[in-house]
Order: C-alpha cells, then structure tokens, then sequence
C-alpha cells in the first residue's frame, strides 16, 4: 500500500520535472495539443456539465468543487454546474451521481467518507462506491491535527501525551466532531499504545471551543478549522495526521515523525465519475484538473481552504481509493465505529 507520504512525493517530482501521466499528450484548450477523442467523445461537452457535492454548500467539499469547475471553466465551452445534495454523511448526493447516466454529463466530488469509509459505516449506502465510480482525478489530502489548551502539554508533544495516557489510563478526553476525527482517534490510540477516552461531537465548534476553554484538554479536527486557534496562540498543535508536515501548519511536526512510526490517516477530495464514462472524457477532464492543480494562485486557493493539492490521475486513483478502502475498513471494523 502507498502512503500519503510516498504520494506526497511523487506529486513533488511531478512538479520539479513535468513528468507525470497524461504530460506527453498534451492538455486540450490549454495552449497544448490536444489528444484525440474518439467519435463518441469528440462533440463533448455540448451541454451543461455537473459536478455532485454531497455535502452542503459553503462546507469545504463544496467551495473546493466551486474553485475546480471556475477553474474548468475557464477551458471548456459549457457551463458547470455544483448541485449540492446533502445528507446521511454524504451518501444522498454519492447514490445520485451513482445513478447518473455515464456520458461524461455527471462527476462527483468524492471523499475519503464517501468513497472509502461509509461502506464499513452504514448498513445501507444506496450505491458501491467500486462497482459504480471511477477515478478521474485526485484533488488533494485534508490531514487532521491534534491539539491541546492545556499549559503543560508543549506544541510537537506527541511523546509526552503518550507518556501520560500510559500513566492515567482513560483519563485524558479528545474532542472528535466527525467521525474522519473517531478513525484518526482510534488508529492513534492503537498504534501509539495510549489509552485516551473518546468525547464525540456533533459540530466541530463545539469541540474546539471546549478544548480552548478548558472542558476538555485535546480535540482532533481539520488543519482548516483549527489552524486559527492554532495561530493565535489559543491552541498547541501536537501533531499532524499525515507521514509528513503540511505546508497548510508550518512548524507542527505529523505524529509520525514524533515517534507513531507509520501513522498516516488523511482525509482526501477527488473527483469521479460514472462507471462507464468514455475514457478519452476521464482523461481530458483529469488533465485538466491536473494543470489547475499546477496554477500557484490555484493552489494556494486551496490551502486556504484546506487541502493540499495532490496531482494523480485516473489509475493512480482507483489503486489508491482500493488501498484507502482497505485501511479505513480496517480501523473502522476493528474500534467498532458504527453510524446507525
């Protein structure tokens, strides 16, 4: 299985040498040659195209989608359409786009949740996010952070949280406002060896407000939402969820290179399509949102909101979603995490 880190990677020799899939053949109406498309494919698009959000708008999924089709835009000669189709952790507007005609019309915006997670979660999804999606492109890794308001845990203490979960076992609480944050939290708690006790939210707020006015001493959230406490001075960042730092919290070391050797629970945006879709579709709309994925005030649009663009293109992507099912389902069966 390939890490984020060693994904991580291959995006930053992407980036140095121009050498990624789909380079050689050009971007189409990018001032590069176009591949040819075959007859069935060649009239697209000739009307509307919509991308499915399965999350409410103004959510980060959401302004995301609406940053990459203002992108697409920009190249394609129809208009693209964000239809949000919210509920049930994602898996409303998921069956919807599932359902979907495959004519290169319908994309989802997908996520770790929707695509990986809520098949081990949910007894009955609506769709199977194997059978019935494709990869198109990856968009990028939301990693989680741990962070804590109690003065006598320091920023980057990762040893010594593990050090007093293992003195006072079940005694230390952590704040999880989704269940991204209860996988994050499980897969921590086994593979540091630290007995900690799980305090579920439903609103991130919530959770961090209770951290930064000392209810509770830790909280695992987004980078996104607690990056400005984090600024302020209003919480210390522990560590990041990934095999590496972000760029996205300059300074905080990830939990693995703190001593979790290995740990690395991401969560991811990426862009699908119907099974079925012309190929020559999924390749031209991949490579294009590979070069949006190159534009610096694309992507620094995105670590605004979040997210750390991570060039991948279709098989990449469908290799990578397989592995992500397999570790997700893994924690997820083992910690028992249900959503009835």
């Amino acid at each position: 299985m390939k890490t984020t880190g060693e994904l991580r990677s291959s995006r930053r020799r992407f980036l140095r040498t121009g050498a990624a899939w789909g380079m050689s053949a050009g971007l189409a109406g990018l001032g590069l040659p176009a591949r040819a498309l075959p007859v069935s494919a060649a009239s697209w698009p000739d009307k509307p195209i919509r991308i499915v959000v399965p999350y409410a708008a103004g959510q980060g999924a959401d302004l995301l989608a609406r940053l990459i089709a203002q992108e697409l835009g920009k190249t394609l000669t129809q208009p693209i359409i964000i239809e949000n189709r919210a509920g049930a952790g994602g898996n409303i507007g998921t069956a919807n786009a599932a359902r979907s005609n495959a004519d290169g019309y319908t994309f989802l915006l997908g996520t770790n949740a929707t695509n990986a997670a809520n098949e081990f979660l949910y007894s009955n999804l609506g769709f199977d996010p194997a059978a019935d999606f494709m990869g198109v492109a990856m968009i990028g890794l939301l990693p989680m952070v741990l962070c804590t308001s109690a003065a006598d845990l320091p920023a980057n203490g990762i040893a010594t949280l593990i050090e007093r979960a293992r003195a006072k076992p079940r005694t230390l609480n952590v704040g999880l406002p989704s269940t991204t944050a209860q996988v994050v939290f499980a897969e921590f708690e086994k593979s540091a060896q630290a007995p900690l006790f799980a305090v579920k939210y439903k609103a991130s707020g919530q959770a961090l407000a209770d951290t930064m006015g000392g209810q509770i001493p830790l909280v695992i959230d987004t980078v996104t939402a607690a990056r400005p406490h984090v600024l302020s001075g209003k919480l210390r960042a522990l560590g990041i969820s990934s095999l590496h730092a972000s760029d996205m919290l300059p300074g905080v070391k990830s939990i693995a290179e703190q001593g979790v050797t290995g740990f690395d629970v991401v969560a991811w945006d990426a862009l699908f399509a119907p099974r079925g879709t012309p190929a020559a579709i999924v390749a031209r709309v991949g490579e294009l949102i590979q070069r949006v994925q190159q534009q610096p005030a694309t992507r620094s649009r995105m670590m605004d909101i979040g997210v750390e663009p991570l060039v991948m293109g279709p098989a990449q992507l469908d290799s990578f979603v397989q592995d992500e099912r397999t570790k997700w389902g893994g924690i997820i069966n083992a910690a028992g995490i249900r959503i009835e």
